[in-house]
């Protein structure tokens, strides 16, 4: 259970937090006591957010700037929780992956993370928790999203190689890899498995959950208790691992 003081005095910052999974942990982490700066390039969205607690300010930031994410850093001071979530999703077949969707996916999704890592860490106090947002296709590979999985392994690998150099210090870097969640990325990601296949969005959305040996589509609510567990009392040797929460999926 969430107590209202769980993170009294700690300061948190999240990427991506304007929306989705984003939001949710930001409102979750003040509810909680933390004092907490969102990131993103969505101004409406961050404000939208921001405006749900007092203990929520936002920044305009593009996570694969390193200017960008500098000024971010420089802007919300040392942070003791550091959340790399902001991120983006396409899908193509192979030989139709051009070099600019390559490039602009590991932009956003690998050196958006390194950069967030990289910047929050040089701040960070005695006490850290490092966490990326990655994907159950960071751990396995899946069809017409290669430049995707790549992006998301690559989170997977950053992660850990992190995890061993922090291994002395009470910080630590993990990463958590969700399925489709129940978010605007997943309903844009479902109206065009729609618009290419005839299906409805429902049917669509249908689709997209069936990898899960649950058959539905995970709860931001799901990722957020995640993260909280990583940052609670106790999670000190949880360290380098790659958390998949997809129901069963492997």
């Amino acid at each position: 259970m969430m107590s209202s003081a769980q993170f009294e005095g700690r300061r948190v910052l999240i990427t991506g937090g304007g929306s989705g999974i984003g939001a949710d942990m930001a409102l979750a982490f003040a509810n909680a006591g933390a004092q907490v700066m969102i990131a993103g390039r969505r101004a409406a969205a961050l404000e939208e957010t921001a405006s749900k607690h007092k203990a929520i300010r936002f920044q305009l930031a593009d996570a694969s700037d390193e200017h960008s994410v500098i000024g971010l850093f420089e802007k919300a001071g040392p942070c003791d929780i550091v959340i790399a979530n902001a991120g983006i999703a396409a899908s193509a077949p192979f030989t139709k992956i051009s070099m600019d969707d390559w490039n602009q996916m590991m932009a956003v999704n690998l050196t958006g993370v390194f950069l967030t890592l990289r910047e929050g860490l040089k701040q960070m106090g005695d006490w850290g928790r490092l966490i990326s947002i990655a994907s159950i296709a960071g751990l396995r590979g899946y069809g017409y999203v290669a430049h995707y999985c790549a992006s998301k392994h690559g989170v997977v690998g950053l992660t850990r190689a992190l995890a061993m150099e922090l291994g002395k210090r009470d910080i630590t870097a993990n990463a958590i890899c969700p399925g489709y969640i129940d978010t605007p990325m997943t309903v844009r990601s479902a109206r065009n498995v729609a618009e290419k296949t005839g299906k409805d969005e429902g049917e669509a959305k249908s689709l997209l959950a069936s990898g899960s040996p649950k058959k539905k589509l995970i709860q931001p609510q799901e990722i957020t208790q995640a993260t909280f567990w990583l940052c609670g009392p106790g999670s000190g040797n949880i360290n380098g691992q790659a958390i998949s929460i997809n129901g069963g999926e492997f």
